[in-house]
Parts: C-alpha cells; structure tokens; sequence
C-alpha cells in the first residue's frame, strides 16, 4: 500500500510539473524561453576547464531550517563524447566535512534540451535527471522530480549570472507543485 501511495504520489506531482512546464520530447511546443530551432548543443562549451567552487548548502531542506553549512573547493568540467556532453567532477571541503560529486550531462538534440544527473560519493547514487535548456540571455534552467524526506518533489536547477570567468548554481526543491520554492544549493564558481 506504501508503495502504491508513493507511486501515486509521484505520478501526481510529475503531472503537475509537466503541465506547467511542457517539454518538446513530449509533442508539444517548448517553452517560450528555449525556442524549438535554437541549437543548444553548446551552452556548456563557457563552463569546460578548472574551477574555484564557493558552496553554501542548506542540510535539512523543506523542514523549516535556515542552518546553512558552507564548502569550498574546486569543480573539473571536461567535453567527453566529441563535446556532445560534458562532465563535472565537485570536490568541496568545509567544517561540516566533505562533498564529492559527478554531474554528468547530456544534449538531446530531438529535444534541443540537456539532461543534468549528479551522483554523489557519499551515497553512490545517480538522482533523478533536471532537464532544461538555456535562453537568449544564457539563464539555464532545469526541472525534475525527486524525493525528499520520503516526499516527492520538485526540483529547479538555475544556472545565473554566467561570464567567461565565473557561475551561479542553484537548486530548489518545491513540496506544493511549484507554487512556492526553497532555495537549498547556492554554488558559485570562478575560474583558476
């Protein structure tokens, strides 16, 4: 019964987020932001090579904690596939320990939209994917659905204030079909 309620659960929610945000791989048109004949194969070519990472990092999301810990580190982006993907490996220290990471993404070309998926060391698991694209004005954004204290929820990835030397990531979750979202990874990158 659990198991069918979480599954229900999650179907909710995914249908919730795909009304709002309809995807091209779906049938139906893009969203206005990303048109359908802009070619993003390379919105990641900026970010390849060495990077500082600044990360601050809320650990309990969605309970009502403003507890953030903060990390520091470095962050490697390297083309792999001839460029048709790239990959990020996140190894950040701070008082609270150590975080290390691997982001893989992925450019679907049909789609004109990127695949994110983050696996991390401590768990050895791959997340659920976000899936977005850039705009004209080079803001990425990302969505997907995960599961969060045994809740399914909504996940935003921005990518902001992108320049040749430096990055701002964030990532959201919202517990309420997106009316409302909590901000819990703020990292910002500059390049070494």
């Amino acid at each position: 019964m659990k198991t069918w309620l979480a599954q229900a659960a999650t179907a909710s929610c995914l249908a919730v987020f795909l009304l709002a945000h309809p995807a091209p791989s779906f049938g139906q048109a893009a969203p206005a932001a990303i048109p359908q004949s802009r070619d993003g194969s390379h919105d990641f070519d900026w970010e390849i090579g060495s990077w500082t990472t600044q990360l601050r990092y809320l650990p309990e999301p969605l309970t009502g904690s403003t507890r953030w810990v903060d990390y520091s580190g470095v962050s490697e982006v390297r083309a792999v596939l001839g460029g048709r993907a790239n990959l990020v490996e996140l190894s950040v220290k701070g008082a609270s320990g150590q975080i290390e990471g691997v982001s893989l993404r992925l450019y679907n070309p049909k789609a004109r939209q990127w695949t994110l998926n983050f696996a991390s060391v401590r768990s050895g698991l791959l997340t659920p994917p976000v899936s977005g694209g850039f705009d004209e004005k080079g803001r990425g954004t990302f969505y997907g659905v995960d599961t969060v204290n045994d809740r399914t929820v909504l996940v935003r990835f921005l990518i902001l204030d992108v320049t040749p030397n430096s990055a701002r990531f964030e990532q959201a979750f919202s517990a309420d079909g997106g009316a409302t979202w909590e901000t819990n990874w703020i990292a910002t990158d500059t390049r070494r």
